[in-house]
């Protein structure tokens, strides 16, 4: 009896660490060659291509996959970086901060391309929510230029970071570079700007 209860439950497990390793593969691999075929991706979990599709039905559910697991670390970070405490500009320094880690720690990011402005902000709406209530918080303490809506510096600074993915993609700059670039441009943006 318990042998035949601990099966299902073995193959259960099994099955979730095979999908495990296929996500943990495409995140590499993509990061490496973003057009990566599911036979790449399936020799680097060391599964068959027919198990990647038990798990994930296409490619595009497997990229959607992996950025779901991303976009979970990346909120966990937004909310270690605490960006309700300290001045707004400090707490900016900080949201960039981990979207620069993020994004050397998984260039796969990089090479996403733009769904349309609506999708973009669903997909980006776990990360833009903190962004927007520092945003706020900003332009309340004068620290932030009050003359442009949150809403419309949210839509900039995503602009802004699908910029720096198409600058990788087509190789005209390096990853770092990009993102160096990426928030430079976002403090700009945001911050209110001393007259010289």
């Amino acid at each position: 009896m318990s042998e035949k209860t601990g099966t299902p439950r073995r193959r259960r497990s099994d099955g979730l660490r095979s999908a495990e390793s296929v996500l943990e593969a495409a995140i590499q691999i993509l990061g490496e060659r973003p057009d990566a075929s599911l036979e790449h991706i399936a020799a680097a979990a060391s599964v068959s291509r027919q198990t990647i599709y038990a798990h994930f039905p296409s490619r595009d559910v497997l990229i959607e996959a992996a950025v779901t697991r991303i976009t979970a670390e990346v909120v966990a970070d937004i909310d270690a970086a605490r960006l309700h405490e300290g001045s707004a500009g400090e707490a900016l320094q900080r949201f960039l901060d981990v979207c620069w880690h993020i994004m050397q720690r998984y260039p796969m990011l990089l090479h996403l391309p733009s769904a349309g402005p609506a999708d973009d902000h669903d997909a980006h709406a776990p990360v833009l929510g903190p962004l927007e209530q520092l945003i706020h918080r900003g332009q309340a303490t004068g620290e932030f230029d009050p003359h442009c809506a949150p809403e419309w510096l949210l839509t900039a600074v995503m602009v802004l970071g699908h910029a720096a993915g198409s600058e990788v993609s087509s190789g005209r700059m390096t990853a770092d570079a990009a993102i160096t670039s990426f928030q430079y441009s976002a403090r700009k943006l945001i911050t209110v700007q001393s007259v010289r």
